[in-house]
């Protein structure tokens, strides 16, 4: 290559034009003098599976990276069905980083075991060390924040969410030395206890260039007044608790900070809103493009009022509270929108309100034609409901539906949703992520395989009658990275039929389904590049495969599962 052509790239390269993981994976494979350009100047390395690959492998082929995510247990952790203590341990990926990439600025892990000791090591380890990120991680407690406070001098974001955090002590706030001054995002809402509110209060005040805060719930009405009058700059904001007895002056108050927060753009919190104090929001949601109001039980008709002043709204994340007339407010009021997530206030089924239903679905459709993100928790629906949604919004992208009810066909007709699911595949023609619900029977599979051209992510549960279901999704959707089935009646020919498609995938999971032992050691022995793990329950039957995780790997079979887990 010419060596003018050559500095250029690596210019590009490294001054960050090139950004997508695609294009620069697409860049390495030009010719050699391409794959020596991007690997030395790639800054961010993201991992979406910890055991696909080694540390090592990682950081020669990368040894400049400064920014990494990392990401371990398979999704399914989420709902309780991977055992503890499975692995996916930071540790030694951090030594590895500390050795060949001291000059790391950002960590962002997901689904990983973290101890107290990896997170000192992590803070004395790193000198330029300036953004951790901790999504659905355990093992650790508030000394390991502790440390991180202490020890990282530099750190501009700390976000922790929906850990297991052992608490300690409510002080590790106190530990950021009264000096430091360059925290920009904080992120503690899903902490579980009091935290120590003069420290935090002290905290924002000298943090000039915060960005975003978003507090728990132990933070009350008075004391966010006091902490959005030290940062009226604030981007995104996530409220304490929203009720309390305030006084008229107090009431005044906040609502003077409220309206001094110019700029935000994202809401969260609200736990516990009420009526009373949803008006002094209303000067803020001018601006606002995320509303996430997951944590509040709000009435439709509170929904209702707030989003009437939300115009620019593009993702809205609500409890089904807010019921069928909360959804039309929102198609009525905010066009823009493109993201809906409605979670379940009663998972389990226990003093289960009315929700929503297809009505919500279908009426905010009709308003929100930029829909491109679905999450929606119901308890019915109907095929001709979802076929009209799949009309009004053909550019979805992201369509998970969860009919709360295993195995629910269309309440009205009685039929399976098969229909319904075909409309998306055929009508959402851009297509990547889709979880289905409901009765459905393989013809549902049968249009994933055939139309779903563009799907990455797969999830299934409580669905399908045979083998030749998977098989369909197997045969066709060329673009496949992560199939998730659990509760279904395929078997090992169904786990079989991926052999041809298993390395191009990032993975497979297959749980409380047909298949045994010998079905995933003959995959193992046919595709040795992939890692093929068995979960056993006690007492099931020996021959029986109860969770399969296939994952293709470039570091080989994992050194470190526990005894429950059989890898072939």
């Amino acid at each position: 290559m010419d060596s003018k052509i050559k500095k250029v790239l690596e210019q590009l390269l490294g001054l960050g034009l090139v950004n997508s993981r695609k294009d620069r994976s697409s860049v390495s494979l030009v010719c050699k003098d391409w794959y020596e350009a991007e690997r030395l100047s790639r800054r961010h390395v993201f991992i979406g599976n910890c055991y696909s690959v080694s540390p090592d492998i990682v950081t020669r082929r990368f040894p400049n990276i400064r920014s990494v995510t990392l990401k371990g247990r398979p999704r399914f952790s989420d709902f309780n069905l991977v055992p503890p203590n499975w692995g996916g341990d930071v540790q030694p990926w951090l030594e590895v980083f500390a050795s060949e990439c001291p000059l790391l600025e950002e960590l962002r892990l997901k689904r990983m075991t973290v101890t107290d000791e990896s997170l000192e090591f992590l803070a004395v380890s790193f000198p330029e060390f300036r953004a951790l990120s901790l999504l659905s991680c355990d093992g650790f407690s508030t000394d390991g924040l502790e440390a991180i406070a202490t020890h990282c001098k530099n750190l501009i974001e700390l976000d922790i969410q929906e850990n297991d955090i052992d608490d300690k002590s409510g002080d590790w706030l106190s530990c950021f030395p009264e000096t430091f001054t360059s925290l920009e995002i904080l992120n503690f809402a899903s902490f579980n206890s009091k935290v120590d509110f003069d420290a935090l209060e002290r905290l924002v005040s000298r943090c000039k260039s915060f960005k975003v805060l978003k507090v728990n719930k132990s933070v009350t009405l008075e004391q966010l007044q006091s902490l959005l009058t030290h940062a009226p700059q604030l981007l995104e904001l996530g409220t304490g608790s929203f009720w309390q007895e305030l006084t008229a002056a107090q009431h005044s108050q906040l609502e003077r900070a409220f309206s001094n927060c110019k700029n935000l753009h994202t809401l969260s919190g609200l736990w516990e809103a009420t009526a009373l104090y949803l008006p002094v929001l209303y000067p803020t949601c001018t601006n606002l493009t995320f509303l996430n109001l997951s944590y509040a039980t709000l009435q439709s008709w509170d929904l209702a009022k707030l989003v009437a002043h939300c115009p620019l709204l593009r993702r809205l994340w609500v409890l089904d509270t807010v019921e069928d007339k909360g959804l039309e407010a929102v198609g009525s009021n905010c066009p823009l929108l493109e993201e809906l997530r409605v979670f379940p206030s009663a998972p389990d089924g226990d003093d289960i309100i009315d929700g929503v239903t297809e009505s919500g679905f279908v009426a905010l459709s009709y308003g929100c034609r930029r829909l491109r993100y679905v999450l929606y928790f119901c308890w019915q629906m109907t095929n001709a409901a979802i076929a009209t949604v799949a009309q009004n919004c053909p550019d979805i992208t992201h369509f998970r539906l969860c009919i709360m009810n295993p195995g629910q066909p269309d309440y009205l007709t009685k039929e399976p949703m098969d229909e319904a699911f075909g409309a998306v595949v055929k009508t959402c023609t851009k297509l990547q992520r889709l979880s289905v619900s409901g009765l459905l029977t393989d013809l549902t599979f049968e249009y994933i395989g055939k139309h779903a051209q563009n799907l990455e992510y797969l999830s299934v549960a409580f669905a399908g009658e045979s083998d030749w279901g998977m098989q369909c999704v197997l045969d066709g959707c060329p673009k496949l990275k992560k199939l998730e089935i659990r509760d279904c009646p395929f078997g090992d020919v169904a786990l079989l039929s991926g052999l041809e498609k298993y390395e191009s995938m990032r993975s497979v999971w297959m749980s409380a389904c047909n298949v045994t032992m010998n079905a995933c050691r003959s995959l193992a022995s046919e595709r040795p590049r992939l890692n093929v793990e068995v979960m056993k329950d006690d007492g099931n039957d020996e021959n029986q495969a109860d969770k399969v995780y296939v994952y293709r790997s470039v570091a080989g079979p994992r050194r470190d599962a526990p005894p429950f887990v059989l890898t072939f």
